[in-house]
């Protein structure tokens, strides 16, 4: 599972929709939706911010673990 899967597998489990997760990183719904299908990638920031909200590690939620 890839992190864009993991990200998607997150979200859902918590039963969120991508703006409010969204709001979480401070992009919009369709610039989330852009991480999470792959046309854009996942900055740091953006992975630190997620990685505390859901109380995962980096390497969980990048697949190294």
């Amino acid at each position: 599972m890839d992190y864009r899967e993991r990200m998607r597998s997150l979200r859902e489990d918590n039963d969120l929709t991508q703006a409010e997760v969204a709001k979480i990183i401070d992009k919009s719904q369709q610039g989330y939706n852009h991480i999470e299908v792959g046309r854009a990638e996942l900055k740091i920031d953006d992975l630190i911010k997620l990685c505390d909200f859901y109380n995962v590690s980096a390497d969980f939620f990048i697949g190294r673990e």
